[in-house]
């Protein structure tokens, strides 16, 4: 049969069984429900700093040299070092003074107090948090305590590790980030004869670790409800780069009770950091805009990747006649870098700052 003949009997035999082709044929009815395409969870890395001790008290040399040569604190710190600050999701700094301008003096060889809008220092840069377990928080008594909790609420910086009462200073700080919880918790042994009380159920204070039981609780509390425990902890000899003996033991309970990173302060000068159960221990970051000496210092940058990774790079500065500059890439910087490390058990510190086991 020729091709024509073929193509027409086709038509004819669909024509008459009903199945033949419109021209306008009929859409089907939207669907009755909608369609969402499935949600991808990219988690980003998250950023947190940490700095050593930071003194605003108008008594000291920070505020004085900036009284006398009309600047702000932030004038007399490196712009990167700023920069890592402000680009951080979470940036904390040790609150070394008292905001007030009430209170007597307590007996203590240093007495750190400023003015209640010195606080507002904090957020050029870039500060969300600072620690207030510390032995100069109560230098000017209950009174400026209280005022330097307010002088903080005012300027939209929270604290940790001190409060109106027990419960407040034993509260956890939570941050919600892409999806993750991490929390900061606080507390301080760093008096060798006690001045600064804890809080009680109803008197204010700051949250001690001497006894650990109290610390261990908020660790374990803290675990329960985040995805990654930072504690922070007021401690060691001041001026010395060696580690007290119960900074090390304390550090392991920490760790054990559910805490994923230890960051120490109060010793002025920069110690050591290891590795335990595979948790970062910075046993000191020493001071960082706190005074007129010379001395080594450093920021913590602390990175938790997309698969919960926790990594460490030092930044490392120097302080000196009330100035911190960055070292980072220089020879000092890398000067700097080699010291931790030769004071540090079982890591390996990058020039870059990296830290690795």
């Amino acid at each position: 049969m020729k091709p024509k003949v073929l193509l027409l009997a086709l038509l004819m035999v669909l024509t008459l069984s009903g199945c033949y082709f419109d021209s306008n044929p009929t859409l089907l009815d939207e669907p009755d429900f909608e369609y969402e395409p499935p949600k991808l969870n990219l988690q980003k890395d998250i950023v947190m700093t940490f700095t050593g001790d930071v003194s605003f008290a108008d008594n000291w040399h920070i505020m004085d040299y900036c009284k006398k040569n009309n600047c702000t604190p932030k004038d007399l710190v490196s712009q990167d070092l700023i920069d890592e600050m402000k680009n951080a999701d979470v940036a904390h700094m040790n609150n070394e003074f008292v905001l007030s301008t009430r209170g007597k003096e307590i007996d203590k060889s240093y007495n750190f107090k400023g003015k209640p809008e010195n606080a507002k220092y904090y957020n050029d840069f870039g500060i969300d948090f600072v620690t207030l377990a510390n032995n100069h928080v109560w230098d000017y008594g209950e009174e400026a305590f209280l005022d330097t909790l307010d002088a903080l609420d005012a300027a939209g910086i929270k604290y940790v590790g001190a409060g109106k009462n027990i419960k407040e200073a034993s509260e956890p700080l939570y941050y919600e980030i892409d999806g993750r919880t991490i929390a900061f918790v606080a507390a301080s042994r760093a008096e060798k004869t006690k001045r600064t009380p804890e809080a009680t159920d109803t008197t204010p204070g700051i949250l001690l670790c001497y006894d650990t039981t109290r610390f261990v609780n908020e660790i374990k509390e803290a675990k329960s409800k985040a995805d990654l425990v930072v504690a922070l902890v007021h401690w060691g000899t001041e001026d010395s780069d060696k580690l007290e003996k119960v900074q090390q033991e304390t550090a392991r309970l920490y760790i054990d009770a559910g805490a994923d990173m230890i960051i120490g302060g109060h010793a002025h000068m920069l110690q050591g950091i290891e590795y335990y159960k595979n948790k970062p221990i910075v046993y000191n970051l020493g001071n960082f805009l706190f005074s007129s000496t010379e001395i080594d210092t450093a920021l913590l940058k602390v990175t938790l990747t997309a698969d919960n990774e926790v990594k460490l790079q030092l930044i490392p500065a120097v302080q000196k006649d009330c100035k911190v500059t960055s070292e980072a890439g220089t020879e000092k910087g890398k000067e700097i870098l080699r010291t931790v490390e030769s004071i540090s058990e079982g890591i390996v510190i990058a020039s870059d700052g990296t830290v690795t086991r």
